[in-house]
């Protein structure tokens, strides 16, 4: 079989991507595909950027009847619901009222206590409608997290069993992934201690083997692999226009 030579014509795609001119200045053609591979570079490396920093003011307004405010959208509405319940019976029994925040990602400079703080006094701006709430937050991209507690509650909730349910109730079972078990141990430790029952403290800790893993962590390749998309970027910023020069002056 007898092929019919490669000509512009017969090239339909290339032809309406550069134009006529392709052959006669082919310097343009290559401009414009470094210029295509970069905006679908921009493109891709927009929609995998982390999601957005979550400060005070990106927090829904408080609302009376929810007490489990679920940014991070850790639960089924299930295992919400069940949480609020379980909060709500607290409320009914010792008259305080505790709410969770589950978020992602905390603005630059903040700290899961700092942002804690000013979100508690933000809901709460007094000193009346403080004395009775308390306020757990968790970060979960960091997994760190906090409590305050007003001060009408500090009688029933001392401060040492308060940072225990936080860093200990709640985060022994995040370190195998089991939010909700987290919370609802958090919950239960909450409702017996303030209902005046014996604390029945932390959760028991297992020995584990650690064997060190040679794998990288994800957040290790996800920032391996966005400074060389930052690195090709520069390069192909560089080149494009000097590419483009060459091209419009021959």
């Amino acid at each position: 079989m007898i092929y019919p030579p490669i000509t512009p014509q017969n090239l339909p795609i290339l032809h309406r991507f550069s134009g006529p001119s392709t052959f006669a200045h082919p310097w343009r053609a290559i401009a414009g595909i470094l210029i295509t591979l970069v905006a679908t570079i921009g493109t891709w490396l927009g929609s995998a950027a982390p999601a957005i920093a979550t400060g005070v003011y990106e927090m829904p307004p408080l609302e009376a009847d929810t007490l489990v405010i679920d940014e991070a959208k850790l639960f089924s509405r299930i295992n919400k619901g069940n949480l609020e319940r379980g909060l709500r019976d607290i409320a009914d029994d010792t008259g305080v009222t505790v709410r969770f925040v589950t978020f992602r990602r905390l603005d630059y400079g903040e700290t899961i206590d700092s942002f804690n703080d000013e979100l508690f006094e933000t809901w709460y701006p007094d000193a009346e409608t403080q004395a009775n709430q308390i306020l757990m937050s968790l970060d979960v991209v960091t997994n760190n997290s906090a409590i305050r507690v007003g001060p009408g509650v500090n009688d029933r909730l001392p401060a040492a069993i308060a940072t225990s349910i936080a860093q200990e109730t709640l985060q022994v079972p995040i370190r195998d992934g089991n939010y909700n078990e987290a919370f609802l141990d958090a919950k239960d430790r909450l409702a017996a201690v303030l209902s005046g029952q014996e604390d029945p403290g932390p959760p028991v800790v297992e020995s584990k083997i650690s064997v060190e893993s040679t794998y990288k962590k994800a957040e290790e390749t996800d920032r391996g692999g966005a400074t060389i998309i930052v690195v090709v970027l520069l390069i192909l910023a560089t080149a494009i226009p000097m590419v483009t020069y060459y091209a419009y002056q021959r």
